[in-house]
């Protein structure tokens, strides 16, 4: 990388290291309960309540339409999410957490927070306020906060 410490390079490998780590960490938790950390970021987006449309679920999981689609038929087999017609844009289809969903988004919830907090990973939300900063900064368009749609805040 470069001499000069906190070079751009530094702070993508460093970004990119913690995020291969977290995510390895969370698909180890996961995997007792058959479950990927892509289908875990749908959960946690869709935790809220609101129901969100299949695009912006597809854009905040970071995952192509198509491969949305399989994933959320798989949530949908196992009663964790359903899909229905927008109301206000019957173009769109939403989709929501089942009753079971929610109840399986908390305790999966509390299963990687406890080891989250095993593994010594900080609880307070500094960090989460730093990333929340520079993804607002490098993303002024201002899509929704990806701390919380990865599931990481409560």
């Amino acid at each position: 990388m470069s001499d000069m410490p906190g070079a751009p390079a530094d702070l993508l490998r460093s970004l990119t290291r913690a995020e291969r780590l977290l995510s390895r960490r969370l698909a180890a938790v996961l995997a007792d309960d058959d479950l990927t950390t892509e289908a875990w970021r749908v959960l946690c987006l869709l935790a809220d309540g609101l129901g969100h449309p299949m695009s912006e679920v597809s854009a905040e999981a970071s995952l192509p339409p198509g491969t949305l689609t399989k994933l959320v038929d798989q949530l949908v087999d196992r009663n964790l999410v359903f899909r229905r017609i927008d109301p206000l844009d019957r173009r769109r289809i939403r989709a929501y957490l089942t009753a079971r969903g929610r109840r399986e988004h908390a305790r999966l919830d509390e299963r990687v927070r406890t080891n989250l907090l095993e593994a010594g990973v900080p609880a307070d939300t500094a960090l989460l306020d730093h990333l929340a900063d520079l993804i607002a900064r490098l993303d002024p368009a201002g899509r929704r906060d990806h701390a919380e749609a990865a599931g990481l805040r409560r």
